[in-house]
């Protein structure tokens, strides 16, 4: 079993064609300028010489072209520069071809358009840092937004989990993808670097990260164990996905982005209502290197339309030609222009206008100047079609896949005619790949139109379609969707089983199921009821259905998706299936949580870095209903690890939750790590993880992970008591407050307490700071800013008056049953761990007193008194310490008059009453990195095989390889 059917070595492409002349160089006129003898050599390139009057790498070995004129040749679909010398060896495919190099389509996710710098386009092979791009969020192909047409549908497959194989048959293979690689990126095979500043080349596989010259990458083993994070990795063989006709974007919960064609608008003399300035804007990055072609009086730029589809729709692709050029040059170089690699004697060019839709066309000449036969006046953009010749209407041939079908072979060519039905092709296909009784297995297969244009789209074809009639007319509305087009057999039962899970948030909390049911059947109408409620989250107002069948399921996500209920958007979530059986031995997969607030704009980068170094489905944003829908996806595995991006506030977010729905999972204390975004930090520095993130390798993060050591937290459950009188204003106070529960919704909260709790001047400036960043929380995406806006705060607390004043007469301190008497001071903190206030230690050094030595899991906390704001200051820079007061396992404090108060960094103003703080039922255990950690270079591949495995070098055309690498 292939966990990745194969890979396209490169896909390039180059937008706008330039018959005349090539990029800063002259071609030369010599008859050896072709090179046709290399092109039955797999790659599928059009080579030409050309002369380079810029410094110019080659695409292949990365060494740069010397000499004077004739230096080396250049592909002119896509562009690859190559050496003579380097001709033969050549392994990366042409655009023309790559499509039709991979086996199992898979689409990309692409971020919004947006400047990408020291990086390539996999399509043009051009630099990015003069156009918008983009790129895949799952791995690294970028594109220009121009190139978007030609893009590679050959993204990672990270969910193939089939009930038909066993976790013993499972072999995982590279997926390579050409260009970007890590600066000082070496070979594994050869040693020496392969990576390159200067053009798209070298190898790299996107699960383990080895890297490789393309000569030398496939002389390497075809089975990839994931390298060195291979313990934290879910292998896409465990993880299954439901057919759904939805967006990779969205399965992946992200919005979906658009992307914009060149196009524009048509008039009926045939130019654009501004077409100098709209040609500047559509050019490809390729023709903007070049000189202005409207200054050129020897060429002409031509409007190629590649059928009704995009006449209809003004969207079109130029080529630059001589203006005597004959109609067969042109058509060469229209089918160049649109990556068509057929031959072009089934193709023929015809003017364009809006009449010939409706009048017919009139196919132009191949022996004449183009400019002769067409009717566009001199001065006028001429615009043609490129048309597909029929030899014979009746009948052809289709290019049939097996797709879901277990056999070994590749696509079947079928012979069909006008007449064919549906059925009757799947009946030809299933005696064509072997099936014993294909008339009476028909039945259990579909045929599958899949379209490859800008992602991966499928159309199921009724048994009564005629599939020739479609190819046909599909080749008149646009060729180049015909060519992207593929027909597959597949079963039409979902092997990944019947259950479909879907998350459904921002519901009111604390409903019943009968009442969640009703606002749920209000919305998508009794017809489209889902089998099950499968767990209901009462206090966080989120629910997940199931269903049996996916064409109900898609319904459903796509009503509540754009549903609202009580003014507030519901949200709605595609949840992956996890299989445990299919986990790997020694395997203990990374649940990655990621808070994109938490930052600036660092969890935004990070949660695209673990997508690309993990399986993405083991990445969750915390924007899409927080914890619960990874920790629902994770519910079933037996051991597993959970990262936590933010700040403390998010790590007690996510604690919080599993305390909640732990209790249902197999793993109810999985072990959590931290990666510091917030401001304090204070968790993530007792464990070692530092203060905050500094743009580190998140790779080295991930490596720490492995190697952290398991150690126990201390938790703590406060419970506030407000006085009778009070009881409106507190329940006022915590109403929206997510960390709590109410157990008596009268009189008392409870809230679990992990680091530390303050009453007094700490938690006044913390309640200030908080409302000012809930007021303007674009401002407050700094840790350094954050923490200068908290100093303008406790300045002013030190000039103005405030209600902290002689706090020790206004709360009395029980300590273990003993009361204690407090020393005049203005706040009280109650430390679990010995940081506080990002990084500062209150309590102190060790010193003999009275106290013992604290830790954060003795089963005490300790008392520290702060007399002011300068105290405060003092603390932080280190000059002094609190007061220590008392060290004990059980308070309770009695407020006399209402007071600012913390939990965890979480500020209000708490009515007087009792509050009680003791040792919780509830633990956690967290990660804690290790200290005597080797920092590792980032300068080597980061694979690593078994110990026992030598590197033995494979031939490509090993049968095991799993076709192309």
């Amino acid at each position: 079993m292939k966990c990745r059917g194969e890979f396209v070595d490169s896909e390039s492409k180059m937008a706008d064609f330039d018959l005349e002349q090539f990029e800063n160089s002259d071609r030369s006129d010599s008859p050896a300028t072709n090179y046709p003898e290399y092109d039955d050599r797999g790659h599928g390139h059009s080579f030409v010489k050309k002369t380079f009057h810029k410094p110019t790498y080659c695409h292949h070995c990365t060494d740069m072209l010397w000499g004077l004129i004739g230096q080396g040749l250049v592909c002119e679909v896509c562009n690859f520069v190559v050496h003579e010398k380097c001709l033969r060896t050549v392994v990366s495919a042409c655009s023309s071809i790559a499509a039709t190099l991979v086996k199992k389509p898979v689409a990309h996710c692409w971020s919004e358009p947006g400047v990408f710098k020291r990086k390539f386009c996999n399509v043009c092979r051009k630099r990015l840092e003069d156009s918008l791009a983009l790129r895949c969020e799952i791995c690294e192909y970028y594109a220009h937004l121009d190139c978007h047409d030609f893009v590679v549908s050959d993204c990672k497959e990270c969910a193939i989990y089939s009930p038909n194989i066993t976790r013993q048959s499972v072999v995982h293979y590279h997926h390579w993808r050409e260009g970007n690689l890590p600066a000082n990126s070496k070979c594994l095979a050869c040693k020496k670097t392969c990576w390159s500043s200067e053009c798209l080349a070298g190898m790299r596989c996107e699960w383990c990260g080895l890297t490789a010259h393309a000569s030398c990458h496939r002389l390497l083993p075809a089975e990839c164990n994931f390298g060195s994070l291979r313990e934290i990795m879910m292998p896409s063989s465990c993880m299954s996905m439901p057919r759904m006709d939805l967006s990779v974007e969205t399965m992946m919960g992200m919005n979906k982005k658009t992307t914009r064609t060149i196009s524009e608008d048509w008039s009926s003399s045939g130019d654009s209502r501004n077409d100098e300035n709209d040609e500047k804007e559509r050019r490809s990055p390729r023709e903007r290197d070049t000189k202005d072609r409207e200054k050129d009086t020897e060429s002409e730029i031509i409007r190629v339309f590649d059928g009704n589809a995009s006449m209809k729709r003004r969207l079109y692709r130029t080529i630059s030609v001589p203006k005597n050029a004959p109609a067969q040059a042109i058509l060469e170089a229209a089918l160049k222009t649109f990556h068509i690699s057929d031959d072009p004697k089934n193709y023929y060019v015809a003017e364009a206008s809006e009449f010939a839709l409706f009048v017919g066309e009139k196919e132009l000449d191949e022996s004449k100047p183009i400019r002769s036969q067409l009717k566009t006046p001199d001065g006028k953009r001429p615009s043609i079609f490129l048309r597909y010749r029929e030899r014979d209407p009746d009948k052809g041939q289709m290019k049939i896949y097996p797709g879901s079908l277990k056999v070994a072979s590749g696509h079947k060519n079928i012979t069909v005619t006008s007449d064919n039905t549906t059925e009757d092709i799947i009946r030809m296909a299933l005696k064509k790949f072997g099936m014993e009784d294909p008339d009476t297995e028909s039945g259990q297969f579909s045929l599958i139109e899949v379209l490859l244009d800008k992602g991966v789209s499928e159309r199921t074809l009724e048994n009564s379609d005629r599939p020739w009639e479609i190819i046909k007319n599909s080749r008149k509305e646009s060729l180049h969707q015909n060519q992207m087009t593929r027909y597959y057999i597949q079963q039409r039962e979902d092997p990944h089983g019947p259950s479909i899970s879907l998350f459904v948030g921002n519901l009111p909390t604390g409903l019943s199921q009968r009442q969640y049911e009703k606002i749920l059947l209000d919305i998508v109408s009794k017809q489209n009821k889902w089998v099950r409620f499968d767990v209901i989250y009462y206090e966080y107002g989120a629910l997940v259905l199931d269903f049996s069948q996916a064409e109900k399921a898609t319904r459903v996500f796509n009503i509540l998706k754009d549903a609202v209920f009580d003014e507030k958007q519901l949200l709605v979530l595609l949840l992956p299936n996890i299989q445990p059986h299919m986990i790997p031995d020694n395997t203990s997969p990374l649940l990655v949580f990621v808070n994109v607030k938490s930052g600036g704009c660092q969890g935004l980068n990070l949660i695209t870095a673990f997508r690309k170094l993990l399986n993405p489905h083991q990445v969750f944003n915390l924007e899409n209903g927080g914890p619960l829908p990874g920790l629902y996806v994770f519910r079933n595995v037996p051991y597993y690890k959970i990262l936590a991006c933010g700040g403390d506030g998010t790590v007690g977010w996510v604690l919080s939750c599993l305390d909640n729905v732990g209790q249902d999972a197999i793993c109810q204390s999985p072990p959590l790590s931290i990666l510091p975004l917030g401001t304090g930090n204070d968790l993530a520095r007792v464990l070692r993880w530092g203060p905050g993130y500094t743009q580190e390798d998140p790779l080295n993060y991930l490596r720490d992970v492995i190697d952290a050591e398991d150690i126990k937290l201390d938790r703590w459950t406060v419970i506030f008591h407000p006085n009778e009188k009070e009881q409106d204003d507190l329940k006022v106070a915590i109403a929206n407050d997510t960390n709590s529960a109410n157990t008596n919704e009268d009189t008392t909260t409870i809230f679990v307490m992990n680091t530390y709790f303050g009453l007094g001047i700490d938690a006044d400036i913390s309640l200030d700071f908080h409302q000012a960043r809930e007021e303007k929380p674009d401002k407050f995406n700094s840790r350094l800013h954050n923490k200068k806006v908290y100093v303008q705060m406790g300045l002013r607390k030190m000039v103005n008056k405030h209600t902290c004043k002689d706090l020790h007469r206004c709360i009395r301190l029980e300590v273990d049953g003993k009361l204690v008497d407090l020393p005049p001071c203005e706040g009280i903190i109650i430390l679990n761990i010995l940081s506080w206030g990002s990084g500062a230690n209150p309590w102190g050094p060790e010193k003999e007193d009275q106290f013992q030595k604290p830790t954060h899991y003795d089963g005490n906390l300790e008392v520290v008194g702060i007399t002011g704001v300068v105290h405060m200051a003092q603390i932080h820079s280190g000059l002094r310490t609190g007061i220590r007061v008392a060290q004990g396992g059980h308070l309770r404090i009695t407020l006399l008059t209402d007071l600012p108060v913390q939990v965890d960094g979480e500020p209000w103003i708490q009515p007087a009453g009792q509050v009680v703080v003791l040792r919780s039922a509830l633990k956690a255990t967290m990660l804690k990195k290790s200290k005597n950690k080797i920092r590792r270079r980032n300068t080597e591949p980061s694979i690593f095989f078994p110990e026992n495995e030598g590197l033995k070098a494979q031939s490509p055309t090993d049968e095991n390889s799993g076709g192309p690498l």
